[in-house]
């Protein structure tokens, strides 16, 4: 008995495929909606799910108990001196501040020149907890930071820009006037990351490191409007940030919105629950294209119905239980479904493949997306194919062979 209704299935599986492969166009064009809904979840749910890993990846990198700290300051009272800082350090779980200043300045070395150099002002601690940072050289210490030494770290496109075709180690430029000496070399696969490219607004003709008290010199300023904060314990961070707000309220006199602490961890859950949002959206707008995809199916199986009757009375008056001929449309309607689904995988992945290639972001396979890209493929088979199946099981034999 169950070998019987397997050579049964068996049977209806082989006249399902034979007449999807009898008519290729109408294949086809029946299931362009499911391969592009299916492709267009696969793509959009890789290529945020990779967004969203190397994001993380570069919070990561700047590593667990790291607060910035952004000074919005008064009218009177703009930003935050050496000694204020220093204040900051004291606190009981503060392990190092480095302050930040950031500007575009114009570059000269010889005949080359450019006014879309990127400037960062920075300290030793920086460089301390940042070490894949530097590539060649040495790294900016404190006494180029004490003594405000005229000393730079550039990186690939700085080097490009203004020694192309020479080693940089030990040459000088001139940074707004001013001559500067190359000590260092910085990784430009480091530099270049999403973050920092957000954060920049995009790539420049290259970055100049200098030691923070340079840079302000440099930039004609006394004060310090962002920092970063590196805590004693990270499971301690709340009690960082109480503290610090201790000392900056006393600075700003308790004025409010003078300064922002941002927490780097609880950004990558505010970051996690935006893209979890996003994705949501994103998925349901292509499951629209599924649900096309789907009335093409339903409506090309009705005229499969219609062009079959003749077969359907037929196999009725010889003994085929409706069961049967509800069994074999609707088997037809899955193979379309999943054809669609299998295809539009691989069109997926291809299309999302070349955009994070193309964008420098991290691609992996996303096993959810596709798992959800076959079983919606598969659900809209037995959905829109159950009602021409239906149909099919409820012709009456002898009207049918009238038809013939």
């Amino acid at each position: 008995m169950i070998k019987q209704k397997w050579d049964m299935f068996l049977e209806s599986v082989s006249m399902s495929v034979s007449n999807i492969t009898g008519n290729k166009m109408r294949t086809f064009l029946t299931t362009l909606g499911i391969i592009i809904g299916v492709a267009a979840i696969i793509a959009l749910m890789t290529v945020v799910q990779g967004a969203t890993d190397t994001m993380n990846a570069q919070f990561d990198a700047m590593g667990l108990g790291t607060l910035r700290i952004s000074i919005t300051g008064t009218a009177i009272k703009s930003g935050l001196t050496d000694a204020e800082l220093d204040q900051l350090l004291a606190c009981e779980h503060v392990a190092g501040i480095s302050p930040s200043l950031s500007a575009t300045v114009t570059a000269k070395r010889g005949d080359t020149w450019s006014d879309a150099i990127s400037l960062n002002g920075n300290n030793s601690e920086y460089f301390a907890h940042n070490e894949d940072l530097l590539a060649r050289g040495r790294a900016i210490n404190s006494l180029d930071v004490e003594q405000q030494t005229r000393v730079c770290m550039i990186d690939g496109d700085a080097a490009k820009t203004l020694f192309f075709g020479e080693d940089p180690m030990g040459q000088t430029l001139y940074l707004d006037g001013r001559e500067f000496t190359v000590v260092g070399m910085i990784d430009e696969d480091e530099n270049s990351s999403l973050f920092a490219q957000i954060l920049l607004g995009g790539k420049s003709d290259g970055t100049v490191y200098v030691p923070y008290t340079t840079a302000k010199k440099l930039m004609g300023t006394s004060t310090i409007s962002t920092l970063e904060v590196y805590v004693t314990d990270p499971d301690e961070t709340d009690t960082a940030i109480d503290e610090m707000e201790a000392v900056l309220d006393g600075l700003f006199n308790y004025k409010d919105k003078t300064y922002t602490i941002i927490n780097m961890e609880s950004m990558t859950e505010a970051m996690n629950l935006m893209t979890s949002m996003m994705m949501s959206l994103l998925v349901g707008i292509a499951s629209i294209a599924l649900v096309v995809g789907g009335i093409g199916i339903m409506n090309m199986m009705l005229v499969t119905v219609t062009e079959r009757t003749t077969e359907i009375g037929l196999r009725k008056a010889l003994g085929a239980e409706p069961g049967q001929i509800q069994m074999q449309f609707l088997i037809e309607a899955i193979i379309l479904s999943l054809l669609g689904g299998v295809i539009g995988v691989a069109v997926g992945l291809s299309i999302s493949f070349a955009i994070c290639v193309n964008t420098d972001i991290t691609f992996s396979l996303n096993t959810f997306a596709i798992g959800l890209g076959v079983s919606f493929s598969a659900a809209v088979g037995i959905i829109f194919g159950w009602a021409p199946a239906r149909k099919a099981s409820n012709l009456n034999p002898i009207d049918a062979l009238r038809s013939m």
